[in-house]
Formats: C-alpha cells, sequence, structure tokens
C-alpha cells in the first residue's frame, strides 16, 4: 500500500507518526518538569532563629536566620537555566506543530537546529543540576576540613524542596537527553 510519497509504504507513515507523538510528549513533559523545577526553587525560602548561649550567666540570643535560594549562586543558576530549557522546550514545541503540517528544506534545517539545541539544552541542565547538588551535599553534610557545618538540620524543608527540584529537573534533562538520541536514531533509519 502506497502512502501518497514515491516509494513509500504505509509502516513508514505510521512509524513516523508514532515518533512524532513520543516527541511531543517528551517535550511537554520536559516542559513541565523544568517549570515546576524552577518554580519550586525559586519560591524557597525559610526563616528560623537560631538560639546562642555565650555564656551560661548570660541570657539567650534568639536571632532570625532566613534561607533564599538566591543567597547561593548555584542555586540562581539553577533557576535560570530550568527557566531557560522551559522556554526553549516551549518554542521548540511551538516550532514543531508548526512544520508538521510543511516540509522542505526549511523544515529539515529547523530539525536540526532543534535536536542541535536539544543537547544544548542537556548540557545546560546537567551542569546546574551538577552545581546544585554540590553546594546541597554540602549542606546536608557540610565540611570538616574547612569547618563548615551542616544547615539542612537546621533548614529541613528549605533542603527537602531543593532536593525536589533537583529531582525534578534531573528528570527533565533525561527527557532532552531522550529528545536528542531519538533524532539520532532517525538519522540512522533514513535511506
Amino acid at each position: 500500500m502506497e502512502t501518497g510519497r514515491p516509494g513509500g509504504k504505509a509502516g513508514e507513515v505510521k512509524g513516523i507518526r508514532r515518533a512524532g507523538i513520543w516527541e511531543l510528549a517528551l517535550r511537554v513533559a520536559a516542559l513541565g518538569l523544568t517549570l515546576v523545577a524552577a518554580v519550586v526553587l525559586r519560591t524557597d525560602d525559610q526563616n528560623t532563629t537560631f538560639v546562642l548561649q555565650v555564656s551560661p550567666v548570660l541570657p539567650r540570643l534568639n536571632i532570625p536566620v532566613t534561607a533564599k535560594w538566591h543567597y547561593l549562586s548555584s542555586f540562581l543558576y539553577f533557576v535560570v537555566a530550568n527557566a531557560v530549557a522551559c522556554a526553549y522546550a516551549a518554542l521548540s514545541l511551538l516550532l514543531l506543530l508548526i512544520l508538521r503540517r510543511g516540509g522542505g528544506k526549511a523544515a529539515d534545517m529547523v530539525t536540526a537546529l532543534i535536536t542541535i539545541s536539544d543537547v544544548m539544552m542537556v548540557a545546560l541542565l546537567f551542569s546546574s543540576c551538577g552545581a546544585t547538588t554540590a553546594v546541597g551535599i554540602l549542606g546536608r553534610e557540610g565540611n570538616s576540613h574547612v569547618k563548615w557545618g551542616k544547615v539542612c538540620n537546621v533548614f529541613g524543608r528549605f533542603c527537602h524542596r531543593v532536593s525536589i527540584a533537583l529531582s525534578l529537573s534531573f528528570i527533565g534533562s533525561f527527557g532532552f537527553f531522550l529528545l536528542a538520541a531519538l533524532a539520532v536514531v532517525g538519522l540512522h533509519r533514513r535511506p
């Protein structure tokens, strides 16, 4: 059975359509995951009171302490990287929906640019996740060599939300990785 393309078969059209649906689904998932990761960390802050006892004869000092996402540059980088990836996912989704109706050399060029950008998003997200993970481990474990104490025992909710945002971003970056892998597999299937 012919598909309308010269030399095309019905199974080929079905295979192309399925790959398109997977690509759209992965883009929507990556868009949602990076959006939620950016929002979760962007809205993360926690206030607590630190009690300081200088001497047994002096009264205790209650010192208010706040943890906010923008106090650490790696968290700022994480939020910006996820926002960029989210905006890119929305733009690429829109472009792919427009290109599904057309074809030709312009569509091939845009598809190639989207594939290259997918790889760039993987690099951007993995680097921001790596930086945030390093700071998160320091916050949870401390560093006895430089006398940095743990902070997650004081700011538990803050650290928990950082962990949630990191998990979402890692899954979103894996979605972009799968998109790049689908593109490479698609290149090898072409005649």
